[in-house]
């Protein structure tokens, strides 16, 4: 092969692993990325989000509660038959066409200051909600935690039965060989390998359950189970940090003050205190301004009409002198007409007819059945209920540190007694399987070792992530993010 030959088969190779590269898409996931998308797609957190965007439209209005309102209402009619002509008050009996425009507002001067704390109200419930969806994360990045752990734990689990089938493959091999050099007997190469199809189901099994942490940790994160999927292994080593020098009183002192479910709690109370204030706030009067304004038009009136400018004098006759016959006369004042126009169109008695008005209202509560009554009692016992419930919480917080506590000193306890076990019963599998291989130990002993072996190094995964767990979660209270 020349060298041009040489480079273009080069390049075909290097494209074809390119391409190969760009088709094997990278599925694995660390724990933040994981978290992160259960933050994105979790229902619960959906919820949660649209909670707050509730409240926070409840707390913007509630803020215009202070604000006048102005409100317009606008008709236009025709009647037949007998009706009343609106510019002289008198029956009339032919059609006419009518239109009103009406205005009124009105603005709370006074009410018992029960704007100014449902105001206040309405900010306190959108903190609360703001603490809610906090919790409904931590919620959320503390189950999609168990579970990835979950998953590294299975894995392990999964390696270490491998582990031991390969264990038992390579025996069973060179058993074979002894066997067929007359070294051994048949009867140990078929324990052995009765050995080994126990094994294979212990790999299995541990699949099994690995697959199951999987599915369970792509269910949580709303990943399709069809989808690749697979997860970075830290590593985990655990080690004794800070958490094992305090005392539970004192994580749940720092617990107390940054776990968002303490401070939903207050708020509620403090809530339910505002509440109380504005359902005794019905007991004062209401003082409001209102003004208003109303112009009308009818059809009766656009007709041809007198424009007036004030009065005149005149003389006119009142009677005649009996005797006489001659006329009595007298000055009388007129309106003076100094224009006569055709038609009164709708624009101009818009204007002209338009009326304005204030006004001053006090509304006195002196009687309404006890209702206001119930309802400042109704508060006040929804108050002690938001009392009761946030030291509900208190005290489930308490115990549940108080809990992990003690699980965490026992698992590391537990965790250390099973590293020494590991240790002696690898030594004594390592002898035992030694004789074995020179005869000198039946097969009996050989699997009563390996299998303690085994058995003891699944204890010990399962005691090393029960300790790393339960410092996660006396982490997770002391308000560290969850991280391996």
């Amino acid at each position: 092969m020349n060298k041009n030959q040489f480079k273009k088969t080069f390049l075909i190779i290097a494209a074809v692993l390119m391409m190969n590269s760009g088709w094997a898409q990278d599925y694995s996931y660390s724990l933040e990325e994981c978290i992160r998308i259960a933050y994105e797609k979790n229902l619960t957190i959906q919820r949660s989000k649209i909670d707050v965007k509730v409240s926070e439209v409840t707390k913007n209005q509630s803020r215009m509660e202070r604000l006048p309102n102005f409100n317009m209402t606008a008709n236009y009619g025709a009647n037949w038959g007998r009706s009343i002509d609106p510019t002289t008050n008198t029956f009339i009996t032919q059609q006419n066409n009518s239109s009103n425009i009406n205005g009124q507002t009105n603005l709370t001067v006074f009410n018992g200051l029960q704007i100014a704390n449902s105001i206040k109200q309405a900010h306190v419930n959108y903190e609360a909600s703001e603490a809610d969806l906090e919790k409904a994360r931590n919620d959320v990045g503390l189950n999609v935690a168990t579970l990835y752990l979950n998953v590294i734990f299975n894995q392990e689990l999964l390696s270490n039965a491998q582990y031991q089938l390969n264990s038992t493959n390579q025996q069973l091999d060179r058993t074979k060989k002894l066997v067929d050099a007359g070294a051994l007997p048949v009867t140990n190469l078929l324990d052995l390998q009765a050995q080994g199809a126990s094994n294979e189901v212990n790999v299995i099994n541990a699949e099994n359950s690995y697959n199951l942490a999987i599915l369970n940790l792509k269910q949580a994160l709303l990943i399709p189970a069809g989808d690749p999927f697979q997860i970075e292994i830290p590593e985990l080593n655990p080690t004794a940090d800070e958490t094992v020098l305090m005392t539970p009183e004192q994580i749940y002192e720092t617990a107390e003050h940054v776990m968002p479910e303490i401070k939903s709690a207050q708020l509620r109370i403090e809530e339910a205190d505002l509440n109380y204030k504005i359902s005794r706030g019905a007991y004062m009067p209401t003082l409001t301004l209102s003004g208003g304004f109303n112009t009308n038009y009818s059809s009766f009136a656009d007709q041809d009409r007198d424009i007036f400018d004030g009065t005149t004098t005149i003389t006119q006759p009142i009677g005649y002198v009996s005797t006489s016959g001659d006329q009595v006369l007298t000055d009388a004042i007129v309106p003076n007409v100094v224009d006569t126009r055709s038609g009164f169109p709708i624009g101009e008695q818009y204007r002209e007819n338009i009326s304005k008005s204030v006004g001053v209202n006090l509304s006195i509560p002196v009687f309404n059945r006890f209702r206001t009554r119930a309802e400042v009692q109704r508060s006040m016992l929804s108050k002690y209920r938001a009392e009761v419930n946030s030291q509900e919480v208190k005290n489930q917080l308490r115990q549940s540190i108080e809990s992990a506590y003690n699980d965490m000193i026992a698992a590391s306890k537990t965790y250390t007694a099973n590293q020494k076990q590991v240790e002696a019963l690898e030594e004594s599998f390592r002898v035992i399987e030694n004789q074995y291989n020179l005869g000198s130990a039946n097969y009996v002993d050989y699997q009563v070792a390996n299998n303690n072996l085994y058995m003891a190094k699944s204890d010990l995964v399962r005691s090393k992530f029960d300790f790393i767990f339960k410092q996660k979660i006396l982490d997770f209270y002391l308000g560290k993010s969850i991280t391996f």
